[in-house]
Order: C-alpha cells, then structure tokens, then sequence
C-alpha cells in the first residue's frame, strides 16, 4: 500500500521547484515544456501560499559550463545542449522564469544531472534544515521531477508529489511511438503514486499543512 502524507509540518518541510528556467518555460525556448508554462501562475500561487505558511522554497537549475566538461551523455541526448544553445550555466536561458523567481535567502542548487541530489549538496542542506517531507514541483514530471522524487525517497524523505504544478512536453517518435506530454504526465503519476510519492494537487497538498488553511484562488 502506497504510503500517504495526511499530515504537513511546515517547519520539516521543503518544497523544491524543479529546472522551472528560462530555456524549459520561456515561449520560444528550444526545451519549452509548453505544460510547465502554462502552470506558472498555479506554480506561483502556491509557493506564495508556502511562504506564508513557513514552508521553505529550494529550486534547482540544470545547467552545464560552456566547456562540456560536467557534460556526460546530454552532449548525444539533446540538439540544443549538444550546441551549447541552452542551459549553459550564468545564461540568461539557465535562469529561473521571472514570475517564479526566488525570495530573499532562498536558495537554487545547480545540477549537472536529472536528480536534483545526484552530486548536489541538496541532502546536507535538507537535513541542516531537519526536514522530513519534500514537496516537488517543476519540470519535467518524468525526467528531473521524476528523479529528484525518486533520490529524495531514496533518503528516506516522505515526497509529495503535486499533480497539477508539474508537468512535461509532447515526446516524438524515438523508435518506440511518440507520446502527448498529457500521456506523459499521466503515466508518470500513476507510477509515482504507486511507488515513489503521495500525488496530490497543489489544493489538497495546502490542506494538509498544519495550521488554518490558506485558501488559493484559481489562476486567471
């Protein structure tokens, strides 16, 4: 039986925002995961709702330095990563998306990997802060969300996953069939929910945080 998360303590909580950057949400970005953009508003509702409620915000970036050299295989995986066109670290592409910008003192850990933990300092800074349950947002929902869900499990952190302030883009056809990033989405949940996270939407999430709830309006 798939664990649940009935109840949220803000003071052992952190929610991590995902690679929400300029060159994975911007229109036009060559890597623009069109549901990540159009969750924004949602995305930033809710984190304005976490800082009120005492939660602590960490985002990650994806990023590699213009030399290759903390490459690995994204040179052979993606066109505009391979040209150097995208997510090259100190670009204005590799930034956080304006409306998702960080708050005064919040942190943003630089990943070379889909895992925001693979060969990040995210766990010590976690466990500095004694947090005991992750709520990941971002993008995207099977890759870097996915795999931050997964590590952070992994370091026996309860994880909430939050179904409607993730999300991914329309996969093609690789030899195996394409997918609509709706299908994507979807089938990534079904497999966290089953084995990794509590899914949840950004709403249900936000009434389980100890304390008078904090309504959040729908985006417009």
């Amino acid at each position: 039986m798939p664990y649940q998360v009935s109840s949220i303590d803000p003071a052992k909580t952190v929610c991590i925002v995902v690679d929400m950057q300029n060159d994975f949400v911007a229109n036009g970005a060559k890597l623009q995961s069109k549901q990540a953009h159009d969750m924004v508003p949602k995305l930033a509702q809710t984190l304005k709702a976490y800082r009120e409620k005492g939660i602590r915000i960490i985002y990650t970036a994806h990023v590699h330095r213009k030399d290759g050299s903390d490459m690995g295989l994204y040179d052979d995986l993606y066109g505009p990563i391979a040209d150097r066109s995208s997510l090259v670290d100190g670009s204005t592409g590799a930034e956080i998306y304006n409306d998702l910008a960080p708050a005064a003192g919040e942190h943003i850990i630089k990943k070379h990997r889909y895992s925001g933990f693979f060969g990040t300092d995210l766990d010590i800074i976690l466990r500095e802060w004694g947090i005991e349950t992750v709520i990941v947002t971002g993008t995207t929902t099977e890759n870097c969300c996915h795999a931050t869900a997964r590590d952070a499990m992994f370091h026996n952190y309860k994880v909430v996953f939050l179904s409607d302030c993730t999300g991914t883009f329309d996969y093609p056809d690789v030899g195996q069939g394409a997918m609509a990033a709706a299908d994507v989405h979807r089938a990534t949940l079904t497999i966290l929910a089953f084995s990794t996270a509590h899914v949840m939407t950004a709403d249900e999430c936000l009434a389980r945080v100890e304390g008078a709830p904090v309504p959040l309006r729908k985006a417009g």
